[in-house]
């Protein structure tokens, strides 16, 4: 595995607020579950950037700006190795630089989730997947279920942190029909870490009012307005979750919302479910 690039170290205010540590994380396979941190008054530089428009679409002229100062600041504060609120097509999530494993502790720490979970990688373009997974199904494929409300499991390449989930070798990618996240991830030039923006175990988020007790613990909340029907279980589903790491099938992990359209076009390719598949 190729060595994790060098992260600058959280600012100290947003580390303060996590109760994070300067050693490890801690063995992943150990399946301890995290605490997340106490309530704290929002650290220091904390701030709230609402997107102009939708949020879901880009902005046209002359909300342009506003748009890029988001995209700005969301990149400043991953690259500074810091953990960003983001819309995405399917709920908020939690984003962090899949290279700097400092953040990536953090985002487990936040939610309290255990470290024998995965995290999904983000990413702009089909074509960046190419780089990061063992790509076994036909580009064709790619293309119509990405971007998309699905999280596709593929085997992972050694250009991916050896910190990201250490206890596989799949990783699940995540292009969402979201403009603002494709762009940020382009703008970024690196794989993103993305999780649901809520404590594990307890209901995923629609709106940014939503998670408001992880605010304090965050350096930058992207509030893109409200996704889907607050009052609709299904919107809440999250990406639908396939397994295209064994040629020739696919295994839905998780039905998601886009299980009907999802199950569809890997049948039209003549994929055949796995054994144990929830399709």
């Amino acid at each position: 595995m190729s060595p994790a690039r060098p992260c600058t170290r959280l600012r100290a205010a947003v580390a303060s607020s996590m109760g994070l540590s300067d050693g490890p994380v801690g063995s992943a396979r150990s399946g301890r579950l995290l605490r997340p941190p106490s309530p704290a008054p929002a650290a220091p530089g904390a701030r709230l950037l609402r997107l102009p428009g939708s949020g879901a679409g880009p902005a046209a002229s002359p909300e342009r700006a506003g748009w890029t100062e988001a995209l700005r600041a969301a990149v400043a504060e991953l690259r500074a190795g810091a953990v960003v609120a983001v819309p995405t097509d399917t709920l908020y999530g939690l984003a962090c630089s899949a290279s700097c494993s400092e953040a990536l502790g953090a985002v487990y720490r936040l939610k309290g989730r255990s470290e024998t979970k995965p995290l999904a990688v983000c990413l702009g373009r089909v074509a960046d997947v190419y780089r990061y997974c063992q790509v076994r199904v036909p580009e064709e494929l790619l293309k119509e279920l990405l971007p998309g409300p699905v999280t596709l499991v593929m085997e992972r390449s050694v250009e991916l942190n050896k910190d990201l989930n250490p206890f596989t070798p799949l990783v699940g990618i995540r292009i969402p029909d979201h403009a603002f996240m494709r762009e940020l991830a382009q703008m970024f030039g690196g794989p993103l870490a993305l999780t649901s923006a809520n404590p594990s175990s307890q209901a995923s988020s629609l709106k940014v009012e939503e998670f408001q007790d992880l605010w304090p613990h965050l350096s930058l909340i992207i509030d893109g307005g409200p996704i889907g029907d607050s009052q609709s279980l299904e919107c809440r589903l999250g990406s639908t979750v396939v397994d295209l790491s064994v040629p020739g099938k696919f295994g839905i992990i998780r039905p998601g919302c886009a299980l009907e359209s999802t199950t569809a076009t890997l049948r039209k390719y003549r994929l055949l479910p796995s054994h144990g598949s929830r399709s």
